[in-house]
């Protein structure tokens, strides 16, 4: 779960990683906060955008099984693992 959170952290964070480059190559102070003040909530948007477009992605093109699962049971007086059928 703390995987997931991470990865949608960082796709959220990509449209500010892009601006502070643009600034950058723009020969601009990205440490200033009068550059960033006007594009801060176009940002968050974008943001949030990417990050609502790869939950939906990963939500409908992610693997699944068939079957159902089958939990961890005693067989012979052998442990068998859980798994998916």
């Amino acid at each position: 779960m703390l995987r997931r959170f991470i990865e949608e952290f960082a796709l959220f964070l990509i449209p500010f990683a892009l601006f502070f480059a643009y600034l950058l190559l723009a020969g601009r102070n990205p440490l200033q906060r009068a550059h960033w003040d006007p594009h801060t909530l176009r940002l968050v948007l974008a943001g949030l955008a990417i990050v609502i477009a790869s939950l939906v992605w990963s939500g409908l093109f992610s693997e699944r099984s068939s079957g159902g699962y089958v939990p961890s049971h005693m067989e012979n007086g052998r442990l068998v693992p859980g798994q998916f059928r």
